[in-house]
């Protein structure tokens, strides 16, 4: 198994939205869902520490990426781009009655918080959302992980997110909401 990039510094990591779909190809995939109403559909990715989240209406998509350094994405339709450079909220609205917020915070831990989030995240995603971790890669006895929880309601999909760091002891936390009020 081909394993992620969670060497990096959060600040190497990028936000990416874009109003197109990105193929499969451009990442490995770890674990994914796919999710369908009767206003959307969408594909939630787990990129390693990372994500990817596409949501498709009425002809319409809205990609959201979290990406590694080096990691290769088009310029087409890319709406916004920017570095984890500390707490920052995010808003758009596009045609059609798509709009889009997303907010996200970066938290600097304590070990023994950080194997706590890992053990609550871990029993809460038994019951829900998609958690995925990478044994292999421990730094000092501290797992990296992501964990990725969403509601799917009829006209909004809510998407939160956990992307732990163990070689910062440093967590990514975000919540995304795509509203389909047409």
């Amino acid at each position: 198994m081909e394993w992620p990039q969670i060497n990096v510094t959060v600040e190497e990591l990028t936000f990416n939205l874009f109003q197109r779909p990105l193929h499969p190809e451009l990442f490995k995939i770890y674990a994914k869902r796919k999710i369908e109403t009767s206003k959307y559909r969408a594909d939630i990715w787990v990129t390693g520490c990372t994500h990817v989240i596409s949501v498709y209406s009425g002809g319409m998509c809205l990609t959201e990426v979290i990406s590694s350094p080096g990691q290769v994405l088009p310029q087409r339709g890319l709406i916004e781009r920017f570095q984890f450079r500390g707490p920052r909220t995010h808003k758009c609205t596009l045609s059609r009655g798509l709009n889009y917020m997303t907010d996200f915070q970066i938290e600097k831990m304590s070990t023994n918080l950080y194997q706590q989030s890992y053990k609550d995240l871990e029993h809460f995603s038994k019951n829900r959302g998609i958690f995925t971790k990478f044994p292999d890669l421990k730094v000092e006895k501290l797992e990296p992980f992501c964990y990725i929880d969403y509601e799917a309601r009829k006209t909004e999909l809510h998407v939160h997110t956990f992307a732990a760091y163990p070689d910062q002891i440093t967590m990514i936390k975000t919540q995304s909401l795509f509203d389909f009020q047409k």
